[in-house]
């Protein structure tokens, strides 16, 4: 039951307002319909309900053409049946359709042709008595001459013409003058109304240069009794004559057969009772119905002739017996025609039957690798990646299949791929919260000193350094470094030397220990600790705010400078970088600060940026863009620096770690 109220509330989620309003009115009409109530409103009522069902069924087909189509297997076999089978179909109809026609004209050019065959031979009969009654000698009674001729007809066209009566008469009656309407012969059909034979076969002649004879009149009965319906055309069935009748009224009433401008409807029938439809030879020889229509002389009672009324003939036939007579002419060569026609009709059945075998087994390869595709996209969709399509073939189909396997192979490789990333960036992230805390957070209290440092990452984290270490109330160590190489392994050795600094700089009697000192300790400790690739930049400086002076130690960084009065003085004695030979000999510099000088130390990846070409902007741009902004304050000369840095290079994007320290001495 759960499906099906699934199905049904899907279905009504669907349903429109205007579907609603229809489909209540259509139970509103049904209801007045079951009630039997037809007048006033509730006729409008039904009225409006059938034009709701109407729109109702378009939208029931539109809705079923959308859940029959969306599957591409049926769309294949709509296809198929569009171009393929209904073709087929149609030309199927179109052949039976124009064979039964064709056999129908037939077995009535059949009927028709035989019928007038009957009547050439007795119109010829009928000029055969009048020569030879011109011929006989004079002294043959009229009696005996009848009853020669009459014997003489009967032993030649019994079979043809069965009960064919034969008359000798001076004077014409009134039927056969009606009939001859002033003429010298006559044959063909003969209707006379009120008589017990409705229909003749009749010929009328008139003997010339007689004297004695005048008229030769011979008649066939044309009844269900008689002999002469089972004698024509024998290769059709049950064969019935309809007797017309002029049909003047209004009303139709049966069956009216119109012919020019007469309407004209059935009198009477003639059926031969000794005729049968014959068996049927195989399963598809069904009958067909034949149609033929026949003129004859209608005489009615008063004297009036109709010369054209028409005759229907109705019969039925065997398609097989009619095959039979049409190929009758080919004699010998008819078992060959037929047996080339039946090997034509295998082999095109056959070509038929591989074409459909064909075309269901690539439907099938087709709606199976598109259902395994649909399949596949749903674990897709799931998120397994591992779900793999199998190949069979490889054709465009299976290609398609291998590319999906690769795609997905793909996909899981890049989802991995993205985890293990953001796994590492979540440890670069506490990487680069462990390194914020390294760089000093708060600024030392040295009276006469002012402090300010910017650095940019060029990654997450940053391999530069920078710190500010307050050794007594009057002394401040300012330092910074660059480590080589970036991102993670930089940030390490950063913390190792920030780690060593802080615990040499930070014990007791440090305030007195010289810069190169505390560099070469420095030194030793990262050449023990890591790789011969590896290695730091690095300058401290220490200024007294009581004697002014100022004590730094340059090992391999680029060279710091203080500017005072317009005019700058590099720090640059010192020795080489750390962490390459672990008994180096390092130098410290010694200077006297002048009122409001201003400290600038900074790392590589300022001066290194490129123009558009390819110009460093350089230690001596830097210096020249700190002296213009001199008198600002720490904050606003490291911002106007690194803006200058960036202005020069031209583009946000840094190819490597920017830092400045800019330290005001009042």
């Amino acid at each position: 039951m759960k499906p099906f109220f699934t199905n049904l509330k899907e279905v009504w989620s669907r349903l429109s307002w205007l579907d609603v309003v229809c489909s209540v009115i259509v139970v509103l009409g049904l209801v007045v319909e079951l009630f039997g109530i037809h007048s006033g409103v509730f006729g409008f009522l039904e009225f409006l309900a059938v034009v709701a069902g109407i729109y109702l069924i378009v939208r029931l087909v539109g809705w079923w053409r959308s859940r029959l189509l969306w599957s591409l297997r049926n769309r294949l076999i709509v296809a198929y049946l569009l171009i393929a089978v209904v073709p087929i179909l149609s030309i199927i109809v179109l052949v039976v359709l124009a064979a039964r026609i064709l056999y129908s004209q037939l077995g009535a050019y059949l009927l028709y042709d035989d019928i007038h065959q009957r009547i050439e031979m007795i119109a010829d009969i009928a000029q055969h008595i009048a020569i030879t009654c011109q011929t006989l000698p004079a002294g043959i009674s009229q009696d005996e001459l009848k009853e020669i001729l009459t014997a003489q007809s009967h032993a030649v066209h019994d079979r043809e013409l069965p009960g064919l009566k034969i008359d000798l008469s001076h004077d014409p009656s009134p039927l056969q003058k009606a009939t001859l309407q002033g003429k010298d012969s006559f044959s063909g059909l003969l209707q006379e109304e009120g008589s017990p034979v409705p229909l003749w076969l009749m010929s009328l002649r008139k003997i010339k240069d007689s004297k004695e004879l005048r008229w030769v009149v011979l008649r066939v009965p044309v009844t269900s009794e008689s002999e002469f319906l089972s004698t024509i055309a024998s290769d059709l069935g049950v064969i019935q004559l309809n007797l017309m009748e002029n049909y003047e009224g209004a009303a139709r009433q049966g069956v009216v057969y119109r012919s020019g401008e007469k309407q004209y409807r059935v009198a009477g029938r003639i059926v031969a009772s000794n005729r049968t439809l014959q068996p049927a030879m195989f399963w598809l020889d069904s009958p067909v119905n034949v149609l033929s229509r026949l003129d004859s002389v209608f005489v009615a009672k008063d004297g009036t002739v109709d010369p054209a009324r028409p005759l229907l003939a109705v019969s039925n036939a065997r398609p097989s017996r009619l095959n039979a007579r049409i190929f009758t002419s080919l004699g010998e060569l008819r078992s060959t025609y037929v047996i080339l026609f039946v090997l034509v009709g295998i082999i095109f059945l056959l070509i038929e039957a591989v074409a459909w075998t064909t075309g269901i087994v690539l439907t099938r390869r087709i709606t199976r690798a598109v259902a395994d595709l649909y399949k596949a996209t749903l674990f897709v969709q799931s998120g397994d990646f591992s779900h793999r399509i199998q190949v069979e073939r490889m054709d465009q189909l299976g290609s398609l299949g291998e590319s999906f396997n690769q795609m997905t192979s793909s996909i899981g490789t890049l989802i991995e791929e993205q985890n293990k990333r953001q796994r590492l960036e979540n440890e670069i992230a506490i990487a680069r919260e462990v390194q914020n805390q390294l760089f000093p957070s708060t600024l030392p209290s040295v009276p006469g000193v002012e402090i300010e440092a910017i650095c940019k990452a060029a990654r997450s984290v940053s391999g530069d350094y920078y710190d500010f270490i307050q050794l007594s109330p009057t002394q401040v160590a300012i330092a910074i470094a660059d480590i080589s190489g970036k991102g993670i392994s930089a940030a390490l050795l950063m913390a190792s030397l920030q780690a060593a600094l802080r615990s040499q700089a930070l014990t007791e009697g440090s305030e007195s220990l010289s810069t190169a000192e505390l560099v070469a300790r420095l030194n030793k400790h990262l050449v023990r600790n890591t790789g011969d690739d590896r290695f730091a930049t690095f300058f401290i400086a220490v200024y007294d705010s009581a004697t002014r002076t100022l004590r730094y130690t340059n090992a391999g960084h680029l060279p710091s400078f203080l500017i005072c009065s317009g005019s700058s003085h590099l720090l640059d004695k010192g020795g080489m970088v750390l962490g390459v030979l672990e008994d180096y000999v390092y130098e410290q510099g010694l200077l006297q600060v002048a009122p409001d000088s201003l400290l600038i130390g900074y790392s590589d990846g300022l001066v290194e940026p490129e123009n558009v070409y390819g110009e460093e902007f350089g230690i001596a741009r830097l210096r020249e863009a700190a002296i213009r902004v001199q008198s600002a304050k720490p904050l606003t000369v490291a911002e106007s620096l690194m803006a200058a840095a960036e202005e020069w290079a031209g583009t946000p994007e840094q190819a490597d770690d920017m830092t400045v320290i800019v330290t005001r001495l009042r």
